[in-house]
Parts: C-alpha cells; sequence; structure tokens
C-alpha cells in the first residue's frame, strides 16, 4: 500500500526551450555544423506519430526521442497543436531487480514530476488521450509507467477503466524484417492486452543513434536524482554544446517540414479522420 508523504516540489533535468532558443547566447558559438543525417526517416517517423496518436495530446518518455520531440515542436509551433506535445523526464534504470522496489517517498517524487509533466489520475480520466511515445526494446519502461500510472488511479479513486480507454502506448522499435513470425515487444507482456499499443518501425542504424550513441541536452532522470536540485543545472560542456547545435537544426528542419510531413501523413489510413485532416490544412 502507498502512504501519502509531505508533496514535495516538481523536479526535471535541465533543457533548453529550443522552439523559442532566447536563453541560448553564446552557447553555439565554435560549434560545428550538424549532419541531419537522420533527418529523412525522422520525418516519417514524426508523421506516423502524429497519424497515429488517434488525436492525443503526446508525451515524449525519456530522452531516446528528443529529435523527434524538437523536429515536431518547430513543426506545430505555429499550429494549434503547439501545447500538444510534452516531454516526461523518467528513466526507469533500476526499477525492480537489484535496486528494490520503490520507496514511498520516490513513490510521492515521482508523482509530483508526472504531474509537473502533466500527467495526472485526473488527466487520464478527461478530455483527449494521453498518448505516450518512446522507443521500445522490450517495453520495460511502459510497463514500469503503466504500474505506477494504474496505482496512483486506484490511489486517487478514480476508474480505472474509464482512465484505460485514454491511455495509449506508441513504440517506435528497430526495423525488422516483416513476416507472420515477427515477434513484437507487447507479445511478452499481458499488461498491454487492456490497453490501445501501436508500433512505429525505424531503421536500425537511427534507432540504435537515437538509443544510444547521441549526446543528450540533459542528465538521464535515474530515481537517485529524482529530488536532486543539481539535476536543474545545465551542462555547458563542448559534446552538449554540439549536441544542441544538432537540436537547433532539427527544431529549423521541423518548422520546414510541413509539406514532408503531409506526404507521409497522407499514406496513413487514419486520414480519412476529420481531425487529422485539419491538421494536415494546417501544415500545409
Amino acid at each position: 500500500m502507498w502512504f501519502a508523504y509531505a508533496v514535495p516540489d516538481p523536479n526535471r533535468p535541465f533543457r533548453w526551450d529550443l522552439v523559442r532558443p532566447d536563453q541560448l547566447g553564446t552557447l553555439l558559438e565554435g560549434t560545428g555544423k550538424p549532419d541531419l543525417w537522420f533527418l529523412d526517416d525522422l520525418v516519417a517517423c514524426a508523421a506516423k506519430i502524429l497519424a497515429r496518436c488517434d488525436d492525443g495530446d503526446l508525451y515524449f518518455v525519456g530522452r531516446s526521442l528528443d529529435s523527434a520531440f524538437d523536429l515536431l515542436g518547430g513543426a506545430l509551433a505555429s499550429t494549434s497543436w503547439h501545447d500538444r506535445i510534452r516531454q516526461v523526464p523518467l528513466s526507469t534504470f533500476g526499477f525492480g531487480g537489484w535496486a528494490g522496489e520503490l520507496r514511498p517517498a520516490e513513490i510521492t517524487q515521482l508523482r509530483t514530476n508526472l504531474a509537473d509533466a502533466g500527467l495526472t489520475p485526473e488527466r487520464l480520466t478527461s478530455r483527449r488521450p494521453v498518448v505516450l511515445v518512446d522507443l521500445v526494446s522490450t517495453g520495460g519502461t511502459y510497463e514500469t509507467l503503466y504500474r505506477e500510472l494504474r496505482a496512483w488511479v486506484a490511489d486517487e479513486r478514480r476508474s480505472w477503466d474509464v482512465a484505460k480507454k485514454k491511455l495509449r502506448f506508441l513504440g517506435v522499435t528497430s526495423q525488422e524484417k516483416t513476416s507472420p513470425n515477427t515477434w513484437r515487444w507487447q507479445q511478452r507482456a499481458d499488461w498491454t492486452s487492456e490497453l490501445a499499443v501501436k508500433n512505429i518501425s525505424l531503421d536500425r542504424g537511427i534507432y540504435s543513434y537515437f538509443a544510444g550513441q547521441q549526446h543528450k541536452l540533459s542528465r538521464s532522470f535515474l530515481r537517485w536524482i529524482w529530488a536532486d536540485e543539481r539535476a536543474r543545472d545545465p551542462l555547458h560542456d563542448d559534446r552538449t554544446r554540439q549536441a544542441l547545435a544538432e537540436a537547433v537544426a532539427v527544431v529549423e528542419a521541423g518548422r520546414a517540414s510541413g509539406s514532408d510531413l503531409v506526404r507521409h501523413i497522407t499514406r496513413e489510413p487514419t486520414m480519412r479522420e476529420p481531425w487529422l485532416r485539419a491538421l494536415v490544412s494546417e501544415l500545409n
């Protein structure tokens, strides 16, 4: 059973607002020109994220898909969707197993941080669908979020039957050869059977780059620093500054990507939906 602790202040790792980059100052001086070698595939992936979100609000979990978040931030900046994408800083490394289950104080801090990102039981039982977006391998992060959100809904005495109809899991997976025997991450977990789960495949090299090779702008938000105020300090080292130059370039590419996004979106079956046609008209 979860016991209430004093509600702490929300905490999140610092990350620059790249859609309104007035905080950057001279940080990009001396950085090299970014090579956006992954851009075409990223645009196609971002278009599918929009087309498969069921007119929901998008919550990008962790840091793996920062580039998709940045591209859509630029693309949607001048549309009615400008406030419908958010980031949920979270790393589930160390949950269970050798690190043990979450302690009550950690659960309280996690819920405070999730609420600060816009994820609450109240949000899950009202308005538009909540669509969690992340790179997925085994689905461990999604399973952890599912269990924590379900427990939170129960503690708040809200209806899980209502919440689960609003909750979506959109997994970006490494592209494999398609066959009737292709293994999908959601097949290993019974918890997915009652939820809406969709997948988008991404080139294996680009998947690997986003998952482990791309330098990120913020610290990994592990359970040990959920309440640590030092996580809010910006990083100014050379690698982060070069990664910042890449992220800024992705946002700018997003601003110019409207027609390319539309080209990919119109190939999706959901193009017949009024909400998606309305978004396409704004992107054109």
